[in-house]
C-alpha cells in the first residue's frame, strides 16, 4: 500500500492513497463533497494519464464514490476529507480510506467501540486515549467504506486490532477477511494531528 502526498505523483502500484493538503476548510457537507471531488479528479486524471478535467466521479446507490469514466472504470475509489486534507484511495478491489482529527480536549466516545477496543483504550493513560481513539476510528470508518455499508454496519460489532506499527486487521464475524489494513499519523502543517487509514478487501 502506497501513501502519497502530491497530486502530481503517479502511483507505481495499487492500492495507493493520496493525502493531499489544501488551504480550504469546508464549512458544510456540500463544500466538503466539492473539495473531495475536485482534488480526486486531479489525482485520477494524472494517475490514469488523461487530460485535465476528464475523470468523472459518481456514486452508487449507497453513496459510495465510483469512477464513472472515461477510463479506469474497473478500479475502486474511496474519498475522505478532514481539516483541509483530502484522501483519495484507489485500488483494484473494494477500498476504504478515512482521515480523522485527534481531538485532544475531548473524552473519546467509548460506547461506540467494540468491547475489546474499549478495554484497550481504558487501559491507556487518559492523555493517550484521544490519539488511540482517532487511530481506531479512522480504521473502523475505512473498513465500513470498503464494505460499502457505512455505519449501518454498527461500529461496536467489529474489532480493529493493531499489529506491527502501521498495520491492523479487523475481526468481524461472517465477513470476509481484509488481510491487513494500513494506518499512519500526520500533521496538518504545524497544527492538528491527524490519523489516516486504508482498508482493501481481500
Amino acid at each position: 500500500m502506497l501513501w502519497l502526498t502530491s497530486i502530481d505523483t503517479k502511483a507505481s502500484t495499487l492500492p495507493a492513497v493520496w493525502l493531499i493538503p489544501t488551504s480550504e476548510r469546508p464549512a458544510n457537507l456540500m463544500e466538503r463533497a466539492r473539495l473531495r471531488h475536485s482534488v480526486a479528479g486531479l489525482v485520477l486524471d494524472h494517475q490514469l494519464g488523461q487530460p485535465a478535467a476528464t475523470s468523472e466521479i459518481g456514486h452508487d446507490e449507497r453513496g459510495r464514490p465510483l469512477l464513472v469514466g472515461p477510463a479506469g472504470r474497473d478500479l475502486h475509489l474511496s474519498l475522505a476529507t478532514r481539516s483541509g486534507i483530502v484522501a483519495v484511495g484507489l485500488a483494484e478491489r473494494p477500498i476504504g480510506v478515512d482521515v480523522e482529527r485527534v481531538e485532544q480536549q475531548t473524552e473519546p466516545p467509548l460506547a461506540v467501540l467494540h468491547p475489546t477496543e474499549r478495554d484497550i483504550l481504558l487501559a491507556l493513560p487518559a492523555a493517550e486515549r484521544p490519539l488511540a481513539f482517532a487511530q481506531l476510528w479512522s480504521a473502523k470508518e475505512a473498513y465500513v467504506k470498503a464494505l460499502g455499508t457505512g455505519f449501518a454496519h454498527a461500529p461496536e460489532r467489529f474489532c480493529v486490532r493493531f499489529l506491527a506499527e502501521g498495520f491492523f486487521t479487523v475481526e468481524d464475524a461472517g465477513v470476509r477477511s481484509i488481510g491487513l489494513g494500513a494506518a499512519r499519523l500526520m500533521k496538518n502543517g504545524d497544527q492538528e494531528d491527524l490519523a489516516a487509514a486504508i482498508v482493501v478487501l481481500a
